[in-house]
């Protein structure tokens, strides 16, 4: 019995591209967000309807990403936000993106703590990912907003369990 197998042709992208797949993946169910590569100037354009959300966004993402050599700039459009808490960002940001499942509270040693709970969902991007077959690398929402926002201020990022009550 005569078998063929089945080729796969490996590419690799370049870091800049899989951060912009990455952003795209996490805003890719916000009907009010458009991510849009211009790989010619390096520059990832971030089109959002909403002042409040374009301010929150363009707050937690850096201007620039430095990759080696090559400098990737973002441009939220409209940008600048002033007086808004990072919680308050996060949920600006995320306002109709069914990515984010809910706001939770704690207190830790007499502080505030913020949890924004992301939903229970793998998340797919191309990433050259040697490891699958089609190049895609399978992760969650929770992830994506910690590799392009941060863990900061007191703000975390987790997923949302079933049967589990947030505290609050």
């Amino acid at each position: 019995m005569n078998e063929e197998t089945k080729e796969t042709k490996v590419k690799l992208s370049a870091p800049w591209t899989i951060y912009t797949n990455q952003i795209k993946a996490l805003f890719k169910q916000d009907k009010n967000v458009n991510v849009v590569y211009d790989e010619t100037n390096y520059t990832i354009k971030i089109y959002v309807n909403g002042e409040t959300k374009a301010k929150a966004i363009r707050a937690l993402i850096p201007a620039t990403k430095q990759f080696g050599n090559i400098e990737v700039k973002v441009d939220v459009v409209p940008s600048n936000v002033e007086n808004m808490s990072r919680i308050e960002l996060i949920k600006a940001a995320f306002e109709g993106n069914p990515a984010l499942h809910d706001i939770a509270t704690g207190e830790l040693f007499g502080q505030t703590i913020y949890y924004a709970v992301m939903e229970k969902r793998v998340v797919q991007y191309f990433n050259d990912d040697i490891s699958d077959a089609n190049g895609i690398c399978s992760t969650l929402y929770q992830d994506l907003a910690k590799e392009i926002f941060g863990e900061e201020g007191g703000v975390y990022f987790c997923t949302t369990t079933n049967g589990y009550p947030i505290v609050r």
